[in-house]
């Protein structure tokens, strides 16, 4: 606890609960009393505990099929001290504007099968996804911290 949130600004003004509230219906223990979550925005999306969203992008590219227009495509950095590795991978939340319709990997495998348990697990992944990037064409880069490498991801149809 907390979800990382994906949260979409519509129009100015929004506020979206930190540090008053966590992912839309959390109350923060040191400052909830001074801001209740019903008063601010809820993420349109929780993303999962300790993925470490940390890098995104909207996809406005043509390469892809038409369902990954508009999605925001999200770079989870992933757990270093949990029970359980989460993260470690890229995802496509689908849009309709305002709402996720899906949320999907689009770039899986940087953790070894059988690494997903256990403290520290997520030392054993093979990357670590931390930002994206569109190019002109409409492909994506993932960079990845540490396997210390850029990767192209590309869609032929």
């Amino acid at each position: 606890m907390p979800n990382d949130e994906l949260n979409i600004a519509a129009k100015a003004g929004l506020h979206f609960g930190f540090p008053f509230c966590h992912q839309g219906d959390v109350s923060d223990p040191e400052f909830g009393a001074q801001r209740a979550c019903s008063t601010t925005e809820p993420p349109v999306a929780k993303l999962g505990p300790h993925v470490a969203a940390i890098g995104f992008k909207f996809y406005t590219g043509s390469m892809f099929p038409e369902r990954y227009k508009n999605a925001a495509i999200i770079a989870l950095h992933g757990s270093w001290n949990r029970s359980a590795a989460s993260g470690y991978r890229v995802m496509a939340a689908l849009t309709d504007g305002r709402r996720v319709t899906a949320y999907e990997p689009l770039v899986d495998g940087f953790l070894p099968k059988g690494a997903a348990g256990g403290r520290g697990a997520g030392m054993a992944a093979t990357g670590r996804p931390a930002d994206v990037l569109q190019l002109p064409d409409g492909s994506i880069l993932v960079t990845d911290d540490v396997g210390h490498r850029v990767i192209r991801v590309s869609y032929s149809r």
